[in-house]
């Protein structure tokens, strides 16, 4: 609801040609890349302000190439205009492809910053494309550290360009490196989220998940073709089967030459540290990450919520409807409507045809109206269990809430939120990277919201209640141990040295009020 923005998604394919049969793909191995943008589609909630592909075909004279544009998959790729798709796919055919979709957490949003990124070569171990998912916790030190040596210029203001720039530098050498030693001595260097796909002008290709695997990355194989990508879903519609479609563990990689794939350990084991967040709000709802189902983890948040509302003595009767705020919200919805025994329905209609342009254009209450319609014939003289998936900045819930009351007509708003209250910034990848743009810590002094400071959270919204999902409901709806989930946006407690460094430095700017408000849920 906040339109929050997520780090980007990767994917990545190859037809290893080994004469084996595929029902995945089963034309010409060297046009395999028709498939990318399918692929890159099912990742587009995870990035729509550009896209690109980068393939590798041997015998073209650009054994590598790379194409990106700023906009949708659909706008990046014509696929509106079939004989400008159809030209795209002839001009980066390939037998092997890395994939990108992209939001801006870091560094402008022009077509220089779409991704994959290329470094061309007459040394074919030396020309390379890239792409990255996640955001470094360290990206200033490393700047600082590249910048000192007066060979080194940054040409782009993101943590990717510092990456590349490392990459690049571990390829100086005048022998050709080992591509395992190579992203582990890089790897060494990085603090917080880095997903990889990388591909050389040689056909290598490598895949890599970060060590405490704060994102999700999927893999699968069948026959001669390999795939990867950020979530389930792209690798289920390609045709692979769901057991055949594996989650990469955090530390590992995969790397393809000399025509097989083989999996790596490039870091010693650590306790894993998900982001919680993909279950509750980023990822696809039909997606599966580290075997876990995001749909039935958002269910069982709506399952807490209705023990929750049991508990919170607001009156269910034939009256009380659950309205989710489409379109994240709807498992937990269903779910915590069933357990009440009342309807949930579509209060609010999502425009799911209006551009991305075109809602970023204007105020803030015209993005409201653009994208939802309030069903007043549904909705008038109800009270309303609106259920959202989170609240972060408050600013267009706020906006919503008086839309529901102007034009739905309700007579109660309760919101319910299945997730707790945020309270610190998020370093690996998701744009909230200051307290100040927080709703929750403006008001409250510890981990847990007392009455008082829920019913002034309310107040400030315009909802007559406000409840959020309690903080050690997280683990078990997504039935992971609290261990193995980063939380730090809800608890303050970062999994790595420059997560922690960063949220000291940031609560030391912060006013009086708020620094003490966020200390004393940090502790």
């Amino acid at each position: 609801m906040d339109e929050l923005r997520h780090e980007c998604g990767i994917a990545a394919l190859y037809h290893l040609a080994n004469g084996q049969k595929s029902k995945v793909w089963t034309g010409d191995p060297d046009e395999i890349t028709r498939l990318m943008p399918r692929m890159l589609m099912d990742l587009q909630n995870r990035g729509q302000l550009a896209a690109g592909m980068a393939s590798y075909k041997p015998g073209r004279d650009q054994l590598l190439d790379t194409h990106k544009d700023v906009g949708t998959v659909s706008e990046a790729f014509c696929l509106s205009r079939p004989h400008k798709f159809a030209s795209i796919m002839e001009e980066y055919s390939g037998r092997a492809v890395i994939g990108h979709t992209r939001y801006a957490t870091s560094g402008p949003t022009g077509k220089s910053y779409a991704q994959p990124f290329e470094q061309t070569h007459g040394c074919k171990w030396k020309w390379f494309a890239f792409a990255f998912n996640g955001n470094l916790a360290n990206v200033e030190q490393l700047k600082a550290e590249l910048t000192a040596d007066t060979d080194y210029h940054l040409t782009r203001d993101n943590d990717t360009e510092v990456i590349f720039q490392l990459l690049s530098r571990e390829m100086q050498q005048t022998t050709r490196p080992d591509l395992f030693e190579l992203f582990k001595n890089v790897a060494s260097k990085l603090d917080g989220a880095f997903n990889l796909v990388f591909l050389n002008a040689l056909g290598e290709m490598v895949v890599l998940r970060d060590p405490l695997g704060l994102r999700p990355l999927c893999y699968a194989a069948d026959g001669p073709v390999f795939a990867a990508a950020s979530e389930s879903v792209p690798l289920l519609n390609l045709g692979f089967d769901e057991d055949e479609i594996r989650s990469l563990e955090p530390g590992e990689m995969l790397l393809v030459a000399d025509g097989k794939m083989t999996k790596r350990r490039y870091a010693d084991p650590r306790t894993p540290k998900h982001c919680f967040f993909e279950w509750v709000y980023f990822a696809n709802v039909a997606s599966t990450l580290d075997d876990k189902s995001v749909y039935l983890s958002r269910s069982k948040l709506g399952e807490e919520l209705a023990k929750q509302e049991l508990r919170s003595g607001v009156p269910i009767d034939e009256n009380s409807i659950v309205v989710p705020v489409p379109d994240t919200s709807k498992a937990a919805a269903d779910a915590m409507a069933y357990r009440l025994g009342v309807r949930s329905v579509e209060g609010l209609i999502r425009n799911r045809y209006v551009g991305r342009t075109f809602i970023e254009a204007g105020n803030r209450a015209d993005k409201v109206r653009l994208k939802f319609t309030p069903l007043r014939q549904v909705l008038r003289g109800k009270r309303v269990f609106l259920v959202e998936d989170s609240i972060v900045r408050g600013t267009t819930l706020k906006t919503l809430l008086s839309f529901l009351r102007d034009v739905g007509e309700v007579s109660e708003i309760h919101v319910r939120v299945a997730c707790p209250p945020i309270v610190a910034p998020c370093f690996y990848g998701i744009d909230m990277a200051k307290v100040s743009d927080l709703y929750a810590p403006a008001f409250m002094k510890g981990m847990t919201p007392t009455a008082d400071e829920l019913e002034a959270m309310a107040k400030a919204l315009g909802a007559d209640t406000l409840r959020y999902l309690p903080l050690d409901a997280l683990a078990r709806c997504i039935e992971l141990p609290e261990s193995q989930l980063c939380r730090a946006c809800v608890t303050g407690d970062y999994p790595t040295e420059n997560g922690r460094k960063r949220y000291e430095l940031e609560m030391a700017g912060q006013p009086t009020p708020v620094r003490d408000a966020c200390a004393a849920v940090q502790t």
